[in-house]
């Protein structure tokens, strides 16, 4: 209860709600991040991830040596890329977060364009389709469910990890729980928790219904 009491008072204090340091302001921050790292991490394992899907070969080889990253905590990429950039703020935080979304982004994207049907693309190609064509127009529109949940999985990863970016001095809701930690301030790391908390799941449902949405689509035409 006093933890409540005092997430309570640290929201009801108007300050917090303005300025550079201001709840709304980290949010943005926060959610900008994310975007930027899942986007960049999109442009490249996706692409990659169709190419070597849709040539089935190599692909076991591939997502092996990318689930290494797997094995390695969020914490010590950041200490690596910090180490090597020799940078604070936005930098290391930025590559930390764009090598976590890539393991699920093109595991993902590997997966689903690969267990298409195959009779379904020799269908596609005995029509006469090009491969490119057979990639865009057969492939990728049936994987593309499940290429949405490694993108789901990729941005509650990386959300939750972007907390981690306040340990080399960069902003986003991190700097709550690392600055209220620091002062003995509950309240303080609640509502950073709280927030990453709600970042999370409205992105985790506007992904379900994006992924609900490719799932139907086909068969509603």
């Amino acid at each position: 209860m006093d933890g409540l009491l005092e997430l309570w008072t640290y929201l009801s204090d108007v300050t917090h709600w303005s300025g550079p340091s201001g709840i709304p302001t980290r949010t943005i921050q926060h959610v900008w991040m994310t975007t930027l790292a899942l986007g960049t991490g999109v442009v490249v394992a996706v692409p990659l991830g169709m190419w070597i899907g849709h040539r089935r070969r190599g692909s076991l080889l591939a997502v092996n040596i990318v689930n290494i990253g797997r094995a390695i905590p969020a914490f010590g990429i950041l200490a690596l890329v910090f180490i090597a950039t020799e940078r604070i703020g936005f930098l290391p935080s930025y590559i930390t977060l764009v090598i976590l979304s890539l393991v699920p982004l093109f595991v993902n994207t590997v997966t689903g364009i690969e267990e298409v049907d195959p009779d379904v693309v020799d269908a596609a190609r005995g029509m006469g389709l090009s491969e490119r064509q057979v990639l865009w127009r057969v492939e990728l529109p049936l994987g593309m469910p499940l290429i949405l949940t490694g993108f789901r999985l990729a941005f509650v990863d990386v959300v939750a990890t972007a907390t981690l970016a306040a340990l080399v001095a960069w902003g986003g809701l991190g700097r709550f729980i690392i600055d209220g930690f620091a002062q003995l301030d509950q309240g303080q790391m609640l509502t950073g928790a709280l927030f990453v908390a709600l970042v999370a799941v409205v992105g985790d449902r506007l992904v379900l219904w994006a992924e609900a949405a490719a799932s139907t689509g086909p068969r509603g035409n």
